[in-house]
């Protein structure tokens, strides 16, 4: 058992708390599973996915559960689980060409138990990430950050002592995309329930996203642009900032009548990448990227099968000056933002796969100031993951990876649903970026005809 001292401050509440930990153990599956390479599509096993994901969920306590032990629940489910879904229990093997395969041998995944002298009220009643002390919540093993040859899953599971827990995990973005995790999750958490029949049976098929034979680019990706950084990225700071039902309207009324049918998705991803290029201090004349990531599965035909748990989803790039978003109305980011998302098609993915067998490892997104990338997970259901405690009072990324920025569903301090979106930039510029969300925010709405016309007629 090792124990650790936190400080940090939570919705501005200064906060100390201790972690007493487990030893880290590997789970494997309960019992024997298939022992062989299974072959990643060529969508997983591209070389800008090579990352680890830190998600976060907390739960309240339940009467109903008094005297079990989170950890030791979630732990013995995860091993039923990990039967059914055995790849995850493997390791990532380099194959011919640096073709990523995974080697299903039932090493298991990473887990820690833990307990920590605090009460989830603690934490404060607007959880939204980056959450401070992290690396408490979830103990970076050391050697198993790596991509190859190192556990798929790092879980932690830390009881709090009004009864509530936080169940932290990281995931090697190889194996899957944020959809594919909730999948797994929900069926550790039904067998936590003991409600084995609610599982979904899993699915490999990852021929499906496979480049065709033989491969041919059909799309232009500037995602892939190879990009001269004009300004260091570094010093980079994290900052959450949440729009409500209030925010969300206001930025409707900035649109003319025609463009106000847009998503919530769409309309905050305009206005985001709008204030960020205006306050990165690039020169006018420079082009900034909006690189957003599109699931393809309702655009296949036919869909991917129910069960498919691998990365789903291509992040083709919008582009334009800093000149151009700022003298232009938000109506501008708008229109180049749901041009993107409607180019979307099989075919561009099947484009993108194509892409990666000819060009392949070599092949990055741009990771410079200029390209701002961002990922929706607000739909993904993450807080409906219910391992006997209920749902999940936050549910979701743990903080900003990289340049990446999420969107994900959390409460402000009135207890209002909406939206938290993390930005990761250099201090000054995070300063400039918050003056300009506001300047924003102070403008006068766009008139409609009708509403015109009322102003006029009840003046006359």
């Amino acid at each position: 058992m090792s124990h650790s001292r936190s400080m940090a401050t939570f919705s501005n509440i200064p906060l100390t708390f201790t972690v007493r930990r487990c030893k880290p153990e590997f789970v494997a599956p309960a019992r024997p599973t298939p022992c062989e390479q299974k072959v990643l599509s060529d969508i997983d096993d591209q070389a800008s996915f090579r990352f680890h994901v830190p998600f976060v969920h907390f739960y309240r306590n339940e009467p109903s559960m008094e005297g079990k032990h989170p950890a030791e629940v979630i732990r013995t489910a995860l091993a039923e689980t990990l039967v059914l879904y055995y790849p995850f229990a493997g390791r990532l093997r380099e194959g011919a060409n640096g073709k990523l395969i995974v080697d299903c041998n039932g090493e298991g995944v990473l887990f820690i138990k833990a307990d920590a002298d605090v009460t989830l009220e603690q934490f404060g009643d607007a959880l939204q990430p980056p959450f401070p002390c992290f690396d408490e919540l979830l103990f970076d093993v050391p050697g198993s950050q790596g991509i190859l040859n190192c556990p798929l899953l790092l879980i932690q599971v830390t009881q709090l002592k009004c009864g509530g827990f936080i169940f932290a995990i990281r995931l090697n973005h190889i194996i899957c995309d944020g959809l594919g995790l909730k999948q797994f999750l929900s069926n550790v958490a039904a067998m936590a329930r003991g409600e084995a029949t609610h599982l979904i049976p899993p699915v490999w098929e990852r021929h499906l996203l496979d480049a065709r034979d033989p491969p041919r680019v059909t799309c232009t990706h500037h995602e892939y642009d190879q990009v001269e950084a004009s300004l260091p990225l570094d010093n980079l700071v994290q900052r959450s900032f949440f729009f409500g039902p209030a925010q969300v309207s206001l930025l409707r009324r900035l649109l003319p009548l025609h463009l106000r049918r847009c998503t919530k998705f769409e309309l905050l991803t305009a206005f985001i990448w709008r204030c960020r290029s205006l306050a990165i201090n690039l020169q006018p004349h420079e082009e900034v990227r909006m690189l957003c990531a599109v699931n393809v599965n309702s655009k296949m035909k036919p869909p991917l099968p129910q069960g498919y748990y691998g990365n789903a989803f291509v992040f083709p790039a919008a582009i334009t000056t800093v000149k151009n978003l700022g003298e232009n109305p938000l109506g501008y980011a708008l229109e180049l933002v749901k041009q993107v998302k409607a180019s979307s098609s099989m075919e561009y993915m099947k484009s993108v796969a194509s892409l990666m067998v000819i060009r392949g490892k070599r092949l990055y997104f741009p990771n410079v100031i200029g390209s701002f990338f961002l990922s929706d997970l607000t739909k993904a259901g993450l807080e409906d993951v219910d391992f006997g405690w209920g749902k999940a009072v936050f549910a979701g990324i743990a903080k900003a990876v990289g340049v990446i920025s999420l969107f994900v569903q959390a409460r402000n301090k009135k207890g209002e649903v909406g939206t938290s979106v993390t930005i990761c930039l250099p201090a000054p510029a995070m300063e400039r970026f918050a003056q300009e969300l506001d300047k924003m925010l102070k403008q006068q709405p766009i008139e409609d005809n009708k509403s015109k016309s009322n102003r006029i007629l009840s003046a006359m």
